[in-house]
């Protein structure tokens, strides 16, 4: 089963704040991510949506005959990159300018089958049972130094056995 990828480039949203949002659905199965989002009070909680079901038909034709139900898709990985920062002066005072920037991220989504991972196919079977085991050498055990008392407690020692003998 293969995985698959989905890009959002170029969205008009500060990176820090659409980690915010993505970080909650990160590593979740595909249907609770979709009613986080869908019930998300953040304004970028849409276009993440929209990702999201572009990420899953990616998936669809990539694994034709599969049904999303029974592959327990979940979100396997979602990232955030800063993208273009446009740069804008607004007046201030005195004669002054303060710098201000519109940021933008692009966000990569890929969603995978949590019941593909442990599947194998029988060329992989074949290839394992052809393979003779091997012995492993027993390894030689190690005399074990003895620990020493940290200085700090070996110091405190002589001290206390001075102040009982004076």
């Amino acid at each position: 089963m293969a995985q698959a990828k989905a890009v959002l480039k170029n969205h008009p949203t500060s990176p820090r704040k659409m980690r915010y949002l993505v970080d909650t659905i990160r590593g979740v199965d595909v249907e609770k991510a979709l009613n986080l989002l869908r019930y998300s009070s953040k304004h970028t909680a849409k276009d993440i949506e929209k990702l999201l079901v572009s990420c899953i038909s990616n998936w669809k034709q990539a694994n034709e005959g599969l049904r999303e139900e029974d592959s327990a898709l979940y979100v396997k990985e979602i990232f955030v990159d800063g993208g273009t920062t446009i740069k804008r002066f607004l007046p201030a005072p005195h004669g002054r300018a303060y710098k201000m920037r519109k940021r933008s991220n692009h966000v990569t989504l890929i969603v995978d089958s949590r019941t593909g991972a442990g599947v194998q196919t029988d060329a992989e079977i074949a290839t394992e049972e052809e393979t003779p085991e091997t012995e492993v050498a027993p390894v030689e055990e190690v005399a074990a130094k003895p620990k020493r008392a940290p200085r700090k407690a070996k110091a405190k020692k002589d001290k206390d056995e001075e102040t009982t003998t004076a």
